[in-house]
């Protein structure tokens, strides 16, 4: 099963731990036998399937690369996983912040939690190498609790991390804004990634879905923000899952629209950061047509998102919840209807940025200089580096070799 021509070895990356097989399978609700036949494990050499996989599970052997890959399909688990040191913790992934009203989930979504285990297992490979290279905690993970006054957060996290809001708001765009943001952020210690499909186009998972996720780990934080939403919407997320990291709480989060009180108040701090209620005046605003005018030159202005102008106007009482609904909705309409003529542009032309400068622009300059750093130190294998990064070994280089992000 596991032999390789002309002494190859299959297995550069090292060995696995056979628990995680068990795990996999386990947790995918197959037995043995199911398991056997999902991955085409077939009768041979005197052994049934399933014979054949409780060796594999039992240490005895190990799975070709292209069994492993059947795995990671059959169980409906990323590869990363199979790499990890023991299996992971149940409920690890945190809390879902999404609940909308007090009886009321979002339903589940297969493409999500493959995408959240993604996510974990990628963060698990990254708080092992910063273990190994003896790197800091972050010391303000979980450092405060909702006792905390809003306003008193928002300048907290903002003298923190070396914000500047003028600095903000002078950038270009709000995606030169976001960049500015995201490399205070990065700077002390919490890796920002841009992360909202499971490598291709057919498994995006729509801002409705989630907008971020926070990994409140005090060795590797992560802020995930879902790069389905608008660019412009960007800003307002990492710094709402930033104030998760400061709680302490590891979770998903999805939008404004919510009854968790966990999740208003990190989209109040996130919007005292970024636009505090002092530098809004608006006139009277009597139709939706006036709020929508409103919110649009008012987003451009900030560099932020519409839908932030009108949840800020909302919760500073300029508009009532039924008008702030309308208008949300309109908001989310317009978005739609710009997403699909962008696509219809995008099929007609030809070029676009690299992959490689989609891919960096999506990791972040703090994940891709660690990568650098544990390559040229020996801290990490470029199989691993990979599964880190989300590409295949090959690429790990090419990757790293450029700077510059979209």
């Amino acid at each position: 099963m596991r032999s390789a021509p002309h002494g190859v070895d299959l297995y550069r990356m090292g060995a696995m731990n056979p628990q995680i097989f068990t795990w996999a399978r386990e947790t995918a609700g197959l037995s043995l036998e199911q398991g056997a036949t999902a991955i085409g494990l077939n009768d041979a050499f005197g052994k049934k399937g399933a014979e054949r996989l409780a060796e594999i599970e039992a240490g005895a052997d190990q799975p070709s690369p292209s069994q492993l890959s059947r795995m990671a399909k059959a169980y409906r688990r990323s590869l990363l996983v199979f790499y990890l040191s023991s299996p992971p913790r149940a409920g690890d992934r945190g809390q879902d912040f999404r609940k909308v009203r007090d009886s009321q989930r979002l339903p589940y979504d297969a493409n999500l939690d493959a995408l959240l285990r993604d996510v974990k297992s990628r963060q698990d490979l990254v708080s092992s190498v910063l273990e190994d290279l003896e790197s800091e905690p972050v010391q303000f993970v979980g450092s405060t609790d909702m006792t905390t006054p809003v306003a008193s957060l928002a300048r907290t996290i903002s003298k923190v991390i070396g914000f500047s809001l003028d600095q903000f708001r002078a950038a270009k765009s709000s995606e030169d804004a976001f960049a500015y943001l995201r490399s205070r952020i990065e700077s002390k210690g919490v890796f920002v990634l841009l992360i909202g499909d499971l490598g291709s186009h057919h498994s995006k998972i729509s801002p409705d879905v989630f907008r971020g996720f926070a990994i409140a780990d005090r060795r590797a934080p992560f802020a995930i923000v879902n790069d389905q939403d608008a660019p412009a919407a960007r800003s307002f997320t990492v710094v709402h899952e930033l104030a998760h990291i400061w709680l302490g709480n590891t979770g998903i989060s999805g939008g404004a629209t919510t009854a968790n009180r966990t999740e208003q108040y990190c989209n109040d701090v996130a919007a005292e950061v970024l636009l505090p209620s002092a530098d809004l005046n608006p006139p009277a605003l009597n139709t939706l047509d006036e709020m929508l005018a409103y919110v649009s030159t008012e987003a451009q202005k900030f560099n932020l998102s519409k839908a932030m102008i009108a949840y800020r106007l909302f919760r500073r009482g300029s508009i009532a919840a039924a008008e702030y609904h309308k208008l949300a909705e309109r908001l989310q309409e317009q978005w739609a209807e710009y997403k699909a003529r962008a696509a219809a542009k995008q099929r007609e032309s030809e070029g676009g940025p690299s992959y490689y400068v989609v891919r960096r622009n999506r990791l972040g300059p703090a994940l891709l200089d660690l990568m650098r750093r544990s390559l040229s130190e020996g801290a990490i294998t470029y199989t691993k580096a990979g599964r880190v990064l989300g590409v295949k070994p090959t690429n790990v280089g090419p990757l790293l070799r450029s700077d510059g992000f979209a």
